[in-house]
């Protein structure tokens, strides 16, 4: 690029068809971390299952919030928005920008544990999907 030679490693994405390219030489600076294990996985599941921790602010500070925890990269913080946000819009429903962030936290969940576990994503997502509505059912 620009007449300087670097090697990147090219990331795919299961969902979206996306294809990030990352310096090598950049990787620490990034923040990029290794794919979660099954133990991870099976912690991710918990979590979902856990009552929601129910917040009510404004929209507008509970957006800032989750987007904090959203940009850690931590799984389980995502897996807490993802849990957390799917609760709020069962009972009262999300802002606009809430719904976005509930469907991009998804996709984050979804392909991170597709790559842990060597499932299609579909798969996930329907098992997902699954342990939410069971949580529906027990709240």
């Amino acid at each position: 690029m620009l007449g300087v030679v670097k090697s990147y490693f090219i990331l795919k994405m299961p969902i979206g068809e996306m294809k990030l390219m990352i310096p090598v030489d950049n990787v620490d600076n990034i923040g990029l971390r290794d794919i979660i294990n099954m133990e991870a996985v099976e912690n991710v599941y918990v979590i979902l299952k856990q009552n929601a921790e129910i917040n009510d602010s404004n929209w507008n500070k509970r957006f800032r919030d989750n987007m904090i925890k959203m940009k850690t990269g931590d799984i389980f913080e995502v897996a807490q928005v993802v849990r957390d946000l799917t609760y709020r819009d069962r009972e009262k429903g999300l802002s606009t920008g809430e719904k976005k962030m509930l469907v991009s936290a998804k996709q984050m969940l979804v392909s991170e544990i597709a790559l842990s576990t060597n499932a299609d994503s579909k798969s996930i997502q329907d098992y997902l999907d699954k342990i939410i509505n069971e949580d529906a059912l027990e709240q």
